[in-house]
């Protein structure tokens, strides 16, 4: 890593120009090819995934995506000439867009019953030619600027579904540009140097862009979310700059002590790049730990997020150290170059704040300890009525053209009008055409059933399908309890004798089996990533207890996670106030992804802050020490990074988009309590209680583990030399040795 420093130091404007040559590659590259993201949910062999396959085959004309067209008049009824009049002229202008297939408007005879029982609201459907991930954004914004141009007094538009919801405002790069003036402030208040602070952005922001634009061309060779891009930038923007702060303050702790900017910089990278690649090194493992579940969605989100780990790992430990050899002694602010010219290098011991919170915890692990214990238990709790379902535009922000149109919809057709079910089947003689036209029959007598729809027969007779309209919204407990009745009740009465093999599908089916082939996998996934995770802690710091400890953290920090996301999301506690749309449950992938991010960041301040406990007690095997500095001199620069990290995922809220924002919010909160409670308070506190078997190792693994170090080569040296001696002559050096007794020696 030194020599890796070196390079970069001396050929830093090559350095620098490889990676912008990077960026603008990567990036021009994005634009010649387009985006091709897809938000594809099918699960291969499912259920709704067999119904949706046989729809496709039966009924190509159904392949495209369908919107909806809402009109509501506040005085008369839709029927009224002129309300007819110019809604027909706007259909008919609408049904002539480019990459419009059809409408079928409630003024024809095929939209008969596209009028609400009291004649105050109807709706048209407008099917596109292609899926809504085709559609191009210029031919969805003309339907939605036809119909809106409709609007007069009296008369509301609105319109809804997934083309037209891709028109609406993101909030462009309002988030990215709010977290990352936060952090900019941060970073100077932390630095004291305008030059140092705004290298760690600088580093990340290119790191970022290029995996910004890496992933744009990634979605042509594989399955990527569409949220994909943003979520990488999320998680980027939060680690890069992260690393590179710890990156720069070990730099800037190397200038104070004399050292060149040369030989401070190939320091940092030697010791707290090490560090970094280690924790970045966590945070790709649990984030592809999803490729277990053989989910070509998740799979995407994976591979796309760890790319934007790698590239902003590989700036920090490579841009970064170039950029601090052109800004040179800049690194330290004025006054603190003015006071090594005249004092010259004095060491640099924790004092303040830091300093004496560390003493408090190891005066008072016991109590500290219950109370951080009894903390991330009451913010885990709401995790326990975690439900997940269908997050539809229903949960969109009251101002929003969708949801405005899911709740005219909802309150003239009833909630399951925004959703109903599709039953599709292969039809194979007369008898059974004769038990699917008495199942409609049944359909419409059972619980929960609003109305269902005629069959309707594909061109050949073979494939046949009809809808059924559930009385709860598709994001409702009511209606996935509704698709477990038909499936394994009334749809196997209506089969008997027959050769009939009806498929459930439609919105909630969907997401219901794909929650459900993901709930299956779950247990596989934590335990994969936890035990890597655990496996590298172990050869690492060569302990049993520090991997276990680093476990049960990072699991309690998911878990109160999950509890802040279900009573904002789930609950709806503030969810209005902060513009994040109504309550509604948690969509079905999430809870994966948000494991693998969270168990990944969360170890990186397990890394930062055991790794300078774990450099105090080889060098001294003095646990209460090596707990007390190592919290005392990794407090303030975690907790300056916590501040940084919480603050660029908050601003995400800002981004329009309800997935961002509860990744944003998840990971915000995870980090908050991560950085606040569980590393500077019960991590410390366990340790102190645990004394020497935080470091305790069966000698038999210890042989065969092989030996990897995050520690610098002085350590190492050390470490070596204690774990060759016994414990007398391990005491024996350690009161023989001359230490320079500071701060750092004084017990709490």
């Amino acid at each position: 890593m030194a020599a890796l420093a070196r390079w970069c130091v001396q050929r830093r404007l090559i350095t620098v120009l490889l990676w912008l040559l990077a960026l603008i590659g990567t990036a021009a590259g994005a634009v010649a090819a387009g985006s091709a993201y897809s938000n594809d949910y099918e699960v291969p062999g499912t259920e709704s995934g067999r119904a949706t396959e046989l729809l496709r085959e039966g009924f190509p004309g159904l392949g495209g995506d369908s919107d909806t067209v809402v009109w509501h008049t506040s005085s008369g009824t839709v029927r009224d000439a002129g309300v007819e009049r110019t809604m027909s002229r706007t259909l008919d202008r609408i049904e002539g867009l480019p990459g419009v297939a059809a409408v079928i408007g409630p003024y024809d005879e095929a939209g008969a019953g596209q009028v609400s029982e009291d004649g105050r609201t109807a709706y048209a459907t407008v099917a596109f030619e292609d899926q809504a991930k085709d559609i191009d954004a210029g031919e969805a914004a003309a339907v939605v600027e036809t119909a809106e141009a409709a609007e007069a007094d009296g008369l509301r538009v609105e319109l809804g579904g997934s083309a037209v919801e891709a028109t609406g405002s993101s909030g462009g790069h309002l988030a990215e540009a709010v977290g990352v003036l936060v952090a900019a402030v941060v970073l100077f208040l932390a630095f004291g140097s305008l030059a140092a602070s705004l290298l760690p952005i600088a580093t990340a922001l290119v790191g970022v862009g290029t995996a910004y634009a890496g992933i744009g061309l990634l979605g042509h060779v594989m399955t990527v979310a569409d949220f994909a891009p943003m979520l990488g930038m999320l998680i980027g923007l939060g680690v890069g700059i992260d690393y590179a702060l710890f990156i720069v303050t070990r730099h800037r702790r190397g200038l104070k002590r004399g050292l060149t900017v040369t030989e401070a910089a190939g320091d940092a990278v030697a010791t707290t790049g090490r560090a970094v690649v280690f924790a970045g090194a966590t945070v790709c493992i649990a984030l592809l730990g999803m490729l277990i579940l053989r989910l070509n969605f998740l799979n995407g989100v994976a591979v796309a997020a760890s790319l934007t780990v790698v590239l902003t790992v590989a700036a920090s430990v490579t841009l970064l150290p170039a950029l601090l050899s052109f800004i040179g002694m800049r690194a330290l602010s004025r006054r603190e170059r003015r006071r090594l010219a005249e004092y010259g290098p004095e060491p640099e011991v924790p004092t303040g704040f830091a300093a004496r919170w560390s003493a408090f915890v190891e005066r008072h692990p016991k109590l500290l300890g219950a109370i951080a214990v009894v903390v991330m238990a009451v913010l885990a709790l709401p995790t326990l009525s975690l439900h997940l379902g269908t997050s539809d535009q229903g949960n969109d922000p009251k101002t929003s053209t969708t949801r405005q149109a899911y709740d005219l919809i909802a309150e003239g057709f009833g909630p399951g009008a925004n959703g109903p079910l599709t039953l599709v089947t292969e039809v194979d003689g007369a008898q059974d055409r004769l038990a699917l036209d008495n199942l409609g029959a049944a359909l419409r007598e059972t619980e929960g059933v609003a109305s269902a729809s005629p069959v309707t027969y594909g061109a050949g007779g073979d494939t046949a399908y009809l809808t059924v309209v559930p009385e709860s919204s598709p994001q409702s407990r009511q209606t996935s309890d509704l698709v477990d009745r038909l499936r394994d009740d009334v749809l196997p009465r209506a089969e008997a004798g027959t050769s009939l093999d009806v498929q459930v599908g439609g919105v909630t089916a969907g997401y219901d089996d794909f929650a459900d082939v993901i709930v299956a996998k779950l247990p596989l996934f934590v335990g994969v990533v936890i035990g890597l995770g655990c496996l590298l802690l172990l050869l690492a710091f060569r302990s049993v207890g520090i991997p276990l400890k680093a476990a049960v953290m990072n699991v309690a920090a998911v878990a109160a996670a999950f509890g802040v996301v279900v009573a904002i999301f789930q609950w709806g506690w503030g969810s209005e106030l902060l513009g994040l749309g109504r309550a509604g449950p948690i969509e079905p992938f999430l809870p994966v992804i948000m494991v693998s991010v969270l168990f990944g960041l969360s170890m990186d301040y397990q890394v930062f802050l055991v790794s300078r406990m774990y450099e105090e007690w080889l060098e001294t095997g003095d646990n209460r020490r090596a707990v007390r500095v190592g919290l005392a001199e990794t407090g303030r620069v975690i907790n300056s990074a916590a501040v940084i990290m919480i603050s660029v995922f908050l601003a995400f809220v800002l981004s329009g988009d309800r997935v961002i924002a509860m990744f944003g919010i998840a990971l915000a909160v995870a980090v908050a309590l991560d950085a606040f409670v569980l590393r500077t308070l019960l991590v410390p506190a366990l340790m102190h209680l645990l004394g020497g078997a935080n470091w305790w190792l069966p000698r038999s693994l210890d042989r065969i583990l092989p030996r990897i170090s995050i520690e610098p080569p002085e350590s190492r040296v050390a470490h070596e030399r204690l774990a060759a001696a016994t414990d007398a002559e391990m005491a024996d050096v350690l009161t023989t040795e001359e230490r320079q007794r500071d701060v750092r020696d004084t017990t709490g």
